[in-house]
């Protein structure tokens, strides 16, 4: 290893070479071996011999996509993409090993952030900071410049939107990640050169499609998610949206059994979880 390189994970596994200079690969076949990964790159090892990948070449990171065969032979495998290649790997430990790839592209590097974007739903007139990535188990932390500490919590995402943007100046890539902040719903926005936006996107696209929902709501079930959504107390929902109390009682019951709000104590404080979140999100767009 060169000099300031450590090793990070070193995993027996599987591995295949899926898209090769923008062209499938046909008769795609899984390859048992060794994959490493040190703080510069993953070193894929087989009897055939060796096959390096630096992590500054790594564009996009997903997960399992496609059962085809032979795929659907492994049950878990991490997507490269590199360029017009892309590469699947299937370590031993996926998960141990997804999270320390995302951390040794991600941590430490420095961003421009906003924060909050958005806050109930209503844009903050506030400008872009610097400030620096932290990668957690679990989570996405953000130090920035002004002094504040943002925790996002991966199973707390709502909605990613990854899109390109003017900041300060320069069009630049970025990422809109929607998630809660003492009980109310944020977005923050986070800008950086284009491997790190993408990175970050895949990883915060993991919470984002836990809570994804094709669940219908009633014209009443959208009306309350939206006023939640805005910030109004659980409390004031009935006066807010023109319905009695029994009627929203019965709303949040209903949105509790689908795992869209949580209630919070007795009495009817409820809160919206990331799933409702993302609906109230969608449903907004479309007013």
């Amino acid at each position: 290893m060169s000099e300031g390189e450590q090793k990070l994970a070193d995993q027996k596994g599987k591995f295949a070479q899926v898209v090769k200079g923008g062209r499938k690969v046909p008769d795609v076949e899984w390859i048992p071996g060794r994959i490493i990964l040190s703080t510069k790159r993953i070193v894929l090892v087989s009897s055939d011999g060796k096959r390096t990948i630096p992590l500054s070449e790594i564009q996009a990171i997903t997960g399992r996509t496609d059962a085809n065969q032979p795929l659907a032979q492994v049950s878990s495998y991490i997507s490269l993409q590199m360029g017009g290649d892309v590469t699947l790997i299937s370590p031993k430990s996926h998960e141990e090993f997804e999270q320390k790839l995302y951390k040794a592209i991600l941590d430490q590097q420095v961003i421009l952030a906003k924060h909050p974007a958005v806050e109930g739903g209503v844009v903050q007139s506030i400008g872009w900071e610097k400030g620096r990535l932290k990668v957690d188990d679990g989570e996405v932390d953000l130090a920035i410049a002004s002094g504040q500490f943002v925790e996002i919590e991966i199973d707390d995402v709502g909605t990613v939107e990854q899109v390109t943007a003017e900041v300060k100046g320069d069009e630049r890539p970025l990422v809109e990640v929607e998630h809660t902040e003492e009980g109310t719903a944020v977005e923050t926005h986070i800008s950086g050169n284009p491997q790190h936006v993408t990175v970050l996107a895949s990883l915060l696209r993991k919470g984002e499609e836990k809570n994804t929902t094709d669940v219908e709501l009633s014209d009443r079930e959208s009306e309350v998610l939206m006023a939640l959504y805005s910030g109004v107390s659980p409390f004031q929902i009935p006066e807010f949206v023109g319905m009695d109390v029994e009627t929203v009682e019965e709303i949040f019951d209903q949105l509790i059994e689908q795992e869209i709000l949580e209630e919070q104590r007795i009495r009817r404080e409820v809160q919206l979880k990331a799933r409702g979140r993302h609906i109230a999100s969608e449903a907004m767009d479309e007013e």
